[in-house]
């Protein structure tokens, strides 16, 4: 079943390696397995995610199944989504016994595997390879281990519950080799489950509320302690909405309150033997849930002086809150409603497996919806119809490696262009942009400076005559620049489509 569902959810979701967030881990992977790549700005290529060993084990594997980086990509992405799922079944066996509700919360989680997470900026699981793809199937892994160790000692052998510990154990660190702050946070709602699930009374209040009021302090602590931040990197800091709550939209909160406020009725449920699995983990989540929201309110703020905690997204907690939720809710449909009837399923998961795919067409217009390796794609090429990919292959195939590039500072924003991801494609040396290598500078302040100063030099790029765009630019060694097919200029420009035209500087 399991299997089944993760080619389902491959066809439902789409796959876009180059896209978003990975598009900000591919260059690094690429630049270990090819040192001489991006040798201008190499500071925005690697470590950005700081004490990860993710980049080293991708390219790690690339080198031991002597495969191309794009095919290892795809088996990666399959094997997280498998990984995530059969997490969930195990966790659904833990909390419920028919098969109909474990089938409906795996189920449901598959159809709805690249939900976005309230206004925080992160999906359950992306549509493309980064570290939360392997640190998610860790941290619910973890939650099975620990709810193994947790179940009273006359339902399993003593020998069984430390497996369990075992399991919860190895699984965090798995999580925090991968993505350390996805880990730490997955460590954190681990302590709560034990807190919430303890046979003691006194336990189960006390314990839970110290572990809320450690967070609290350990917040105010950090806040305190951080250094005073430049002029420079706090613009980079605001450029952030989804760190503050009070940049939310409305309907954002709504993202945030309705799953505390839907597992809040499956907490209140009696703490009978064969359903207390799933109340731990309803309350787990919901304390979890609360305790970041009140951080973040608290710390996370715009005016504040230093960004620390801010920094920390303490709302990424709420990934694995719709987790738990989206399996409550699955087992509850798959119960009640679905139950034994073939129909049912057919029909109910066809219908949001049809909304899935209509957000991702609208998030990925321009964009194959499968962007399969070229040598799965049976002869059609991955960057057909989308025109910037088309250029940007372009680029890696016909310029130098050692050219730099300059674009639109905003460019994955661009109609068509679909957050496609310049460095990943051309594999090519260009300025910062505005918001992925933003992303970077958020991580590593220290090229605050850099990223300013690239902003500045591509602003009004397709707009200013080419005296300022040399002026701007040739300073800072670029040799190439990126402009909108309608921009005037008197560059000799290579290469050109009905999007974008490539253009040497004199």
């Amino acid at each position: 079943m399991v299997t089944a569902l993760t080619f389902f959810a491959l066809l439902v979701h789409g796959y876009h390696p180059y896209a978003e967030d990975g598009g900000v881990y591919l260059p690094e992977i690429k630049r270990l397995l090819d040192p001489g790549l991006y040798p201008y700005g190499t500071e925005f290529v690697v470590g950005h995610l700081r004490y990860s060993l993710f980049a080293p084990e991708m390219a790690g594997l690339v080198r031991e199944l002597h495969a191309s980086l794009e095919t290892v990509l795809l088996l990666v992405h399959l094997a997280s989504f498998w990984m995530t799922l059969f997490a969930a079944w195990l966790l659904a066996a833990r909390c419920c016994e028919s098969r109909e509700a474990r089938g409906g919360a795996v189920a449901l989680l598959a159809v709805w595997m690249t939900l976005p997470v309230a206004g925080t900026s992160l999906m359950l699981m992306d549509p493309y390879v980064t570290a939360r793809s392997l640190s998610t199937p860790c941290a619910l892994l973890a939650l099975v281990g620990a709810l193994e160790f947790l179940r009273p000692r006359f339902e399993m052998e003593e020998r069984s519950r430390w497996r369990g510990l075992v399991l919860c154990c190895g699984a965090l660190a798995g999580a925090g080799v991968m993505h350390p702050l996805m880990g730490a946070y997955a460590f954190g709602l681990v302590l709560l489950l034990g807190a919430v699930m303890s046979p003691s009374r006194l336990v189960r209040v006390w314990g839970t509320a110290g572990l809320g009021l450690t967070a609290v302090a350990m917040a105010a602590g950090l806040q305190l302690s951080s250094p005073a931040e430049s002029e420079v990197y706090r613009r980079v800091v605001l450029t952030r909405d989804y760190w503050f709550l009070s940049e939310w939209h409305w309907y954002e909160w709504i993202g945030l309150i309705a799953p505390l406020l839907i597992l809040s009725l499956v907490a209140m449920g009696r703490r009978r033997d064969d359903d207390a699995a799933r109340v731990g983990l309803a309350r787990m989540a919901i304390v979890g849930g609360l305790t970041a929201t009140m951080v973040a309110l608290v710390f996370a703020r715009p005016g504040m002086a230093t960004h620390q905690v801010a920094r920390m997204q303490p709302l990424r907690i709420f990934q694995m809150v719709y987790l738990v939720m989206i399996l409550a809710l699955g087992a509850a449909l798959g119960e009640r409603i679905l139950r034994r009837q073939p129909m049912r399923w057919v029909v109910t998961f066809s219908v949001l497996a049809a909304v899935m795919v209509t957000a991702e067409r609208r998030t990925f217009p321009a964009s194959k919806h499968l962007e399969l390796p070229d040598s799965l794609a049976w002869g059609q090429p991955r960057v057909e119809g989308n025109q910037y990919e088309q250029a940007f292959a372009w680029i890696r195939e016909n310029t130098a490696r050692d050219a730099v590039f300059a674009l639109d500072a905003e460019y994955i924003t661009q109609p068509g262009e679909d957050a496609q991801s310049f460095r990943a494609i051309a594999e090519r040396s260009v300025l910062p942009d505005y918001s992925k290598d933003g992303g970077v500078v958020t991580n590593k302040p220290e090229l605050a400076a850099s990223w300013a100063q690239g902003q500045t030099a591509q602003a009004g790029l397709n707009l200013e005559p080419d005296k300022q765009r040399l002026a701007a630019l040739k300073p800072l060694g670029v040799t190439w620049v990126v402009l909108e097919r309608g921009t005037a200029t008197g560059f000799v420009c290579s290469y050109a489509n009905d999007a974008v035209k490539v253009c040497r500087l004199p």
